[in-house]
């Protein structure tokens, strides 16, 4: 049976020593790809496949919470509670790990139980709960778990040690970002992250990391507009000033702003992009520290899209630029890419995928495949 702890304890284990600095630096930069679509409801042994024979070392994963506590536990700390459903994300992880392949989740959502039956991107009343649900994810993925089935052979569930907290929380998509006309994401998203931190280690398994931020490129800091955002320097100084203390690293997402741009272009007005990096490393260095930095989405889209596209030419040269870019950096110890497969929806779906929506292998795939690791 996996080793347990309470939370209690755990915060004496966390206060004698357990907070671990900012990982130190790395000889190389994790190559990795996020298709939830693919990872967790596609055919996984085909989908592992095409991932191996892309060189693919880690995988993102949204952890949605709502999927996998569709009502409240009544033990949240414990992942064998009967109000958790697991299966889809045992599978993936275990295919992951059986290709060589390291993991990444993002929990990310709040269940309606858990926030008197609001949207999903209305942070919990209660943030005990998603410190509760973190908890009982890094128990069960901590390399030290073997859930309860009915088959013989017992096999401890692999390992995941890198984890976010949240995606893009200064984007209304994610999180919600005003109540009377103000910003309130940024204080809810110091809760959230302290929350999930927090329970992500008081496991007391070594080798976690927890990267907070997650942020968007871009935003427009209009709390009265029909779609607010925040720019990511401003949201990541609200935060701060919020009460956002604990990350072992920074995480953001630097897409490009429209396709006359370049992996190395500056963008104008408050954006980070991949081009200026630099400048939010150099916000992160004055609010928390020299912590390391996790590229957690990035891409370029073809077509069909006809906003965002360029030629499939293009794609293939950027990839190989962008990662440059980021390897280049010493602080940047992961780049994820998004995504596998282009989506079939041309409405709402995204086209930036190795694959086309029919299944193709752009040129980006063998680019992507022969990346140095």
């Amino acid at each position: 049976m996996p080793r347990r702890i309470g939370v209690a304890a755990a915060i004496v284990l966390v206060a004698a020593g357990l907070a671990v600095p900012a990982a130190q630096a790395k000889a190389h930069m994790l190559v990795g790809l996020q298709d939830d679509a693919m990872t967790l409801r596609g055919n996984p042994t085909s989908t592992f496949a095409t991932l191996k024979q892309l060189r693919t070392q880690i995988i993102r994963i949204n952890l949605n919470w709502p999927d996998v506590a569709k009502r409240r536990p009544a033990h949240g700390q414990d992942p064998a509670d009967p109000a958790y459903v697991w299966e889809i994300y045992d599978r993936a992880i275990r295919y992951a790990a059986q290709n060589g392949m390291q993991v990444l989740l993002t929990i990310l959502f709040t269940p309606s139980w858990a926030n008197g039956g609001r949207a999903r991107n209305v942070p919990p009343s209660n943030y005990t709960d998603l410190r509760n649900f973190a908890y009982a994810a890094a128990t069960r993925y901590g390399g030290h778990y073997i859930p309860n089935t009915d088959s013989f052979d017992e096999l401890y569930l692999p390992a995941v040690k890198y984890w976010t907290a949240w995606n893009e929380p200064a984007n209304p998509n994610w999180l919600q970002q005003v109540s009377g006309g103000r910003f309130v994401s940024p204080r809810s998203y110091a809760r959230i992250c302290t929350a999930i931190w927090q329970g992500v280690h008081f496991t007391n398994f070594a080798g976690e990391k927890v990267a907070c931020g997650v942020t968007g490129p871009r935003g427009n800091n209009a709390p009265r507009t029909s779609r607010p955002s925040l720019s990511p320097l401003s949201f990541m100084r609200l935060a701060k000033a919020a009460g956002l203390r604990n990350l072992d690293a920074y995480a953001h997402n630097p897409y490009y702003g429209k396709p006359s741009e370049t992996p190395a272009s500056k963008p104008g007005g408050s954006a980070v992009t991949l081009g200026n990096m630099n400048t939010l490393i150099s916000l992160v260095n004055k609010l928390w520290g020299k912590k390391r930095i996790w590229i957690t989405e990035y891409g370029w889209q073809t077509p069909p899209d006809r906003l965002f596209g360029v030629s499939f030419a293009r794609q293939a040269a950027y990839v190989r630029q962008s990662y440059a870019i980021a390897r280049a950096n010493p602080r940047i110890d992961m780049m994820v890419w998004f995504m596998l497969r282009d989506d079939t929806n041309l409405g709402q779906g995204w086209q930036s995928g190795f694959l086309t929506a029919a299944g193709k292998k752009k040129p980006s795939f063998n680019v992507f495949a022969r990346l140095p690791h």
